[in-house]
């Protein structure tokens, strides 16, 4: 599959190619309203949401939440007690001892249970304390930067993975890891949220994993996927 980055001289025409690409996102699903969370809760949710539906692990974490108000009460409490609290996200067990690992930390090295600090610091530092800590990866660490402290990194999750190579943004054969260092250089800080939220929304609708909908999709144009498939 033809890729636009096949030379360092072409970022600035990958460049522009993203901003043609967020610009006709924005025409088929609107400018994203940009929301804000608290930054721990942010990257709990974002632990629960790793290998599991969008719906299941919203599911985990409203319950999380309602069993357990504060993240001290989830720090103390038995990792058996907040796996059934998260069951229905799967991978409880994990996902439990994760969590309260994080907690635990952030209670030991900086006296509570709170990411606050993270908005004091740079995006790179910021991400790379994330990264630290066990089960934090690249996508845990840029979605928890963005919703949660409103910083412009660009978060790759399966959705945006997807539209991305089909649209020849990235190789074909990127994996998520290669792709966040890849976007994350050249999309364009005023971008990386619209974009990030209408290319999952592109994913969820049109660009789907099997029987993509392209018939009247506006990124036809640009979409080195459909190009193939058509002169089969």
């Amino acid at each position: 599959m033809p890729v636009r980055h096949a030379t360092a001289a072409d970022a600035r025409g990958l460049r522009r190619c993203i901003r043609r690409i967020a610009k006709l996102l924005t025409q088929m699903y609107g400018a994203p309203r940009p929301r804000r969370e608290d930054p721990l809760d942010a990257l709990v949710a974002t632990v629960l949401s790793q290998n599991t539906s969008d719906t299941n692990s919203a599911r985990a974490f409203r319950r999380l939440k309602e069993r357990f108000p504060s993240w001290d009460e989830v720090r103390t409490a038995d990792v058996a007690q907040v796996a059934d609290a998260i069951k229905t996200g799967g991978l409880a067990g994990v996902k439990a001892a994760r969590i309260k690992r994080i907690l635990e930390r952030l209670h030991r090295e900086r006296g509570s249970t709170s990411l606050g600090f993270l908005s004091g610091l740079d995006p790179d530092a910021a991400r790379g304390y994330l990264m630290s800590f066990d089960g934090v990866g690249p996508k845990t660490a840029a979605c928890t930067l963005l919703f949660g402290c409103g910083m412009p990194v660009f978060p790759v999750d399966t959705h945006v993975l997807r539209v991305a190579r089909r649209l020849g943004l990235i190789p074909k054969g990127c994996d998520a890891d290669r792709a966040h260092a890849i976007l994350g250089s050249v999309v364009p800080s005023e971008l990386v949220y619209p974009l990030h939220v209408n290319m999952i929304t592109h994913g969820r609708r049109r660009c789907r994993p099997q029987k993509p909908r392209c018939d009247g999709c506006l990124l036809s144009r640009e979409c080195v996927f459909l190009k193939e498939n058509s002169s089969e």
